[in-house]
This record gives C-alpha cells, structure tokens and sequence, in this order.
C-alpha cells in the first residue's frame, strides 16, 4: 500500500496550526485548519472537544514556555516576579493570543496545575484566601497588558510638530533603553509592594 498524501491528523499538528493562524490573524476557525491541513473538517473533529478544545490545547501549549520552576524559589515575592516574567515572556511571543485566550475560562489540566502551584505559593506567604485571586489576577492584567505592549511600536506616540506637545516631546527624549521593559518592571514593583501590604493586613 502506498503511504496516504497527508500525514496522520494529530492534536499537536491542529494545535500548532492553530496557533500559526492565531500569529497571522488573531483569530482561527476548524475549517481553516483543515484547509491549511488538507483535511476534512470533520476530521479535525475527531481529534479535539471542538473549538474550545482547540483553545485550550492553543493555551497549553503557549504556557508550556513559562518557567514553573520559579514559583519555587522563595520569598514569595521573589518567585512572584520570577513567574510573572516568564509568564510575560512566554504571551509575548504570541500576543495576538491573547484576546482569544482571556475570552475563555481557563480548563486546561496543565495550566490549572500552574495557578494551582501560585494559590499555594501565597497560602503559604500567609495571604488570606480571600486574597489570593485579586493578587494573581491583578498579577495577570500587568503581565499580559505588558505582554501585548511588547507587541506595539516602540515609537506609539508620533509627534509631527514638538512645539504642540513640548513636554510629552521631552518625556519621549529622555527615554533610555525599552520603554515597555522598563513599564513593566515598574508596574510589577508596584503590584508586589500593594501584595505585601495586603498580605500584612
């Protein structure tokens, strides 16, 4: 027998072309993949739960890349920064994701697995439970806001004639290195000061 023209369908090729369309145009559809696939979309059907699956594997596999192994360092707020920079790091590569993936609540068992390890992180920091969640999600606004700033031009503010604006054309001068780099270190310093009172009480 000859072998077939198309390789076996598989969830790793589904979701790495998912993901390819999410790079090209924030957005994807199963019979897109299919085409791009050479498949029936029936087929891609059969190895994932639907377009949400889909979602979930696209989830997967970007948080793949964020070092977990941060969250063990201590204190606590060491291994905050720690996460939340690769965290960053990992949603930049990919920010027209992100939209997509922050519309959808979070099911994937590897992903639960990680926000599982940073619950008990602050647990055991001594934060309260009821907490927690504002802690991580307000962790998550800075991350991944940095994350699709790293996506924009360095240059966002376009000045045509600086004696409009003299002092928003003198602020933009005297930027020294990556603007969106250093934005986020100063809004992850901030975040972590506000935890540490909130954790004190």
């Amino acid at each position: 027998m000859g072998r077939p023209r198309t390789a076996l369908l598989d969830q790793e090729r589904i979701t790495a072309t998912a993901l390819g369309l999410l790079d090209e145009q924030g957005e994807f559809s199963v019979p897109q993949i299919a085409r791009r696939l050479g498949v029936q979309t029936g087929s891609v059907y059969h190895h994932v739960d639907g377009r949400d699956g889909i979602v979930e594997l696209v989830r997967e596999r970007i948080a793949e890349a964020i070092d977990t192994a941060t969250l063990d360092a201590r204190p606590w707020d060491a291994a905050l920064a720690g996460w939340a920079r690769s965290y960053r790091a990992a949603f930049a590569a990919h920010p027209r994701a992100i939209p997509l993936l922050m519309a959808n609540p979070v099911r994937a068992p590897r992903v639960l697995a990680q926000y599982e390890r940073a619950v008990a992180l602050l647990l055991e920091a001594g934060f309260a439970a009821a907490d927690v969640m504002r802690v991580i999600t307000a962790l998550e606004n800075v991350v991944l806001g940095s994350a699709l700033d790293l996506a924009a031009p360095e240059a966002m503010w376009e000045i045509a004639d600086a004696s409009a604006t003299p002092r928003l054309a003198e602020a933009l001068g005297a930027v020294r290195g990556s603007r969106t780099d250093q934005a986020f270190e100063l809004a992850l310093e901030g975040l972590l000061a506000t935890a540490r009172r909130v954790r004190e009480g």
